[in-house]
């Protein structure tokens, strides 16, 4: 899809793994100016808010390589390919947390990067929790933490949390209980 008046000259992937895909966009806009889009093109993902019945919110501290530093974030996960975002959400906060939800509402859907990617992170909280036990995916190192609103609010202005998914997902939170 382009934009009113341009058009798509031609379309090459450069790089394709196992969970993005790099395409490169030649267009032409309508005054006949050429241009060039690199776009990743990642099948979305969901993020879960788990609050629990007190109101405390369950987050992970997450070893990240690609910023290579350990961060809170809220669990989250990328859709496989034709799962429905809310059953994405529900296996996102088993495997990483061992909670299940017995309710899982929609918060917001959001573009995180608009400008170079296709990725739509489906927000959800998560409440009615269960407990059980984690059964993280290989490679992926965290812990659970546990913590009020406004301790992550502190975190954040503190930047103590520092990502994107997460901060939003703790402002698109009203404080109370479940």
């Amino acid at each position: 899809m382009t934009a009113p008046g341009h058009r798509l000259l031609s379309s090459t992937v450069p790089f394709e793994g196992t969970r993005i895909r790099v395409r490169c966009d030649r267009l032409v806009d309508e005054a006949g100016r050429e241009y060039v889009r690199e776009v990743v093109e990642h099948p979305g993902a969901a993020v879960i808010a788990p609050r629990l019945p007190d109101g405390r919110i369950v987050f992970v501290r997450q070893y990240r390589h690609a910023v290579g530093r350990w961060l809170i974030e809220l669990p989250a996960g990328t859709l496989e390919p034709g799962e429905d975002p809310m059953s994405c959400a529900a296996r996102e906060l088993s495997e990483e947390t061992g909670y299940s939800a017995g309710k899982l509402s929609l918060l917001a859907v959001v573009y995180p990067s608009p400008g170079v990617l296709t990725e739509a992170l489906h927000l959800f909280l998560a409440s009615d929790l269960g407990p059980g036990a984690p059964h993280r995916d290989p490679g992926e190192q965290m812990e659970t933490h546990v913590m009020t609103r406004e301790a992550a609010l502190a975190m954040v202005r503190r930047g103590e949390i520092v990502d994107g998914k997460t901060i939003l997902g703790v402002l698109l939170l009203d404080g109370g209980g479940a």
